[in-house]
């Protein structure tokens, strides 16, 4: 049990939350649901983003060592074995894999797109300074996730919620970046906060943000949802802003209130709405 425990600590399986509430708003506007749908809804999600925070504490292993911010993370210290995380990922990898076929037959294929960005991620900070957007279009594919799993088709509208996460999550990673701004610079790793200093990608992550709150409010109007779902849409937005606030390039004190409860609370609200927004209107 607290080789499962390190397990689950390394890949922070509690912040499963980010990604799920999306691809159970994707099912939601799809129209159609029911309980064996969400569950292996939910399963392949949890095992997704296993398989890319696993892979991801691997690719980075080396480089965790090093930080002085990173260090302490189960793997540079110990606690799980390489080994150990590559069993876990190969695990994650087959759950994943058996819960998209059980799904539909689109899902299962388009289960190993989703697996090359999921796998990819990891590397793009090794040469682009775009690696925020690479994988805020990967963790885009959990409502698309959602939607296709529970129709085995994609609508052109679900793509508007998936830009809105892809523009949302690749905007906190810009601000989450700037904590490792020195540690980046001396090493190598690319980012907008290295590549255009902190100022200006504090810009950047507000213009990600503001495009992103754009898509929110264009997949209401394509999914014709009532006034709740707009309300929760400026809800979303004062929180962003209150993210933003939080950041201060020179005392990054705050960042993980910022990145974890603001982010999980922006998550926690678009379910709500999104449900209240389909349900009223049914």
């Amino acid at each position: 049990m607290t080789r499962l425990k390190h397990l689950l600590s390394m890949i922070k399986f509690e912040h499963s939350i980010f990604a799920l509430p999306f691809a159970y708003i994707g099912v939601l506007l799809s129209n159609n649901y029911n309980l064996k749908i969400f569950v292996l809804v939910t399963i392949a999600m949890i095992s997704a983003r296993s398989v890319a925070m696993a892979l991801n504490r691997i690719i980075d292993y080396k480089t965790d060592k090093l930080n002085p911010r990173t260090q302490g993370r189960e793997l540079p210290i110990g606690k799980v074995q390489l080994k150990e995380a590559w069993v876990f990922t190969i695990f994650s990898f087959i759950v994943f894999e058996i819960s998209a076929y059980l799904l539909n037959p689109l899902a299962f294929k388009l289960s190993f797109v989703a697996l090359f960005f999921l796998i990819t991620y990891s590397y793009t900070k090794r040469f682009t300074w775009l690696c925020h957007i690479y994988l805020g279009a990967t963790d885009a594919i959990a409502p698309l996730g959602g939607f296709v799993g529970a129709v085995g088709y994609l609508d052109i509208n679900i793509f508007y919620l998936a830009l809105f996460v892809a523009f949302w999550i690749g905007g906190f990673d810009i601000l989450y970046a700037l904590q490792d701004l020195t540690f980046d610079l001396k090493n190598g790793v690319h980012s907008i906060p290295v590549k255009f200093g902190p100022n200006l990608a504090r810009v950047f992550a507000a213009l990600f943000h503001l495009v992103a709150f754009i898509f929110l409010l264009l997949t209401i109007y394509m999914y014709k949802l009532n006034y709740f779902a707009y309300i929760g849409a400026f809800l979303v937005l004062c929180l962003l802003i209150i993210e933003h606030l939080l950041v201060d390039p020179k005392d990054l004190k705050k960042i993980n209130i910022a990145f974890f409860n603001i982010n999980s609370y922006i998550s926690i609200v678009l379910v709500i709405v999104f449900l209240l927004g389909r349900f009223i209107n049914d």
